[in-house]
């Protein structure tokens, strides 16, 4: 892997964090999978297309994108290797022969300049140290005209995942945990703000809609419960209290969640931003923002 300045990250995923992802990316897709069909449409990828999928985690966006771009290619840039690890694996299995996939630092990763059509992600530009010069990187791979379509954490009031955990705030350490602008899932919350990064950063055009889905958490009320704590913000808040809080923490969010069963799953709504752009003129010298820091919380 090349040289990479988000640290932190790359020590998240590729640790507990990247580990519990690939082990569970079936079910985190099952989680985000309402959000492609918005985001590749947004991107309009199409048959000749070269894609950059960033933070593509376990590749479903990528081998998504790769399918639209059949007689393109679609490449899958993260820092985590057992992710890629698992991308790399479904690719060989679904057979698909235009999709590669790279372990690498999207803020500062060598790509060739204007050597793709489209960049996409799911989640995965949240975390970028500084997100002007993260941004700006992707900019500087991107075609004059080239579309970005990007997926971000927003709303966080109308997130019911995050609304459950707020039922915890009296046994685990949550302070910020959600907070829009704070670090991970929300970090680009701000409308305004997210476009005023990405317009910094050379994209002109620069929008940004609310979109909504619900995805599958798990079989039932303790399932769902289960794997909320055992992912990475939830172990790191549940490392903080003893094991009888934790073990109350989890009935408690097992009854909160109950009433969102049905028919054998339970369904929570995600709400994000889709935020596209065209890659324009160079943008001048200068200026980033060291931002942003801090482990993920959702993505992928």
């Amino acid at each position: 892997m090349q040289s990479i300045i988000n640290t932190e990250q790359a020590q998240a995923w590729n640790g507990y964090e990247g580990e519990h992802w690939a082990r569970n990316q079936d079910r985190w897709d099952a989680v985000n999978a309402g959000f492609n069909t918005p985001l590749l449409d947004a991107a309009s990828v199409g048959a000749h297309d070269r894609v950059l999928d960033v933070g593509c985690g376990a590749g479903q966006t990528t081998r998504l994108a790769a399918r639209r771009a059949y007689s393109g290619h679609a490449l899958g840039l993260d820092l985590s290797a057992p992710m890629l690890a698992g991308a790399r694996r479904a690719a060989r299995q679904e057979g698909l022969d235009n999709v590669s996939f790279t372990q690498g630092d999207a803020q500062i990763h060598p790509f060739a300049p204007a050597s793709y059509d489209v960049a996409i992600s799911r989640y995965g530009v949240l975390f970028f140290a500084d997100p002007v010069a993260g941004f700006g990187n992707i900019a500087r791979a991107l075609r004059p005209g080239g579309r970005a379509a990007f997926v971000c954490g927003a709303h966080p009031e109308a997130n019911e995942w995050l609304q459950a955990f707020a039922a915890l705030a009296d046994l685990l350490p949550l302070g910020g945990f959600g907070a829009p602008g704070g670090p991970g899932m929300f970090s680009l919350a701000d409308a305004d703000r997210t476009c005023d990064v990405l317009s910094a950063a050379g994209f002109t055009g620069v929008e940004a809609s609310r979109v909504e889905t619900y995805g599958t958490w798990g079989r039932d009320a303790a399932d769902a419960a289960a794997f909320l704590l055992d992912s990475g913000p939830g172990r790191h808040l549940t490392s903080q209290v003893t094991p009888e809080t934790r073990t109350e923490a989890h009935a408690r969010l097992t009854e909160t969640l109950r009433p969102h069963e049905t028919d054998g799953t339970l369904r929570l709504r995600s709400v994000a931003l889709l935020v596209t752009g065209v890659k324009g003129p160079t943008p001048s010298p200068g200026g980033g923002e060291a931002a942003f820091q801090g482990r993920g919380e959702l993505r992928g």
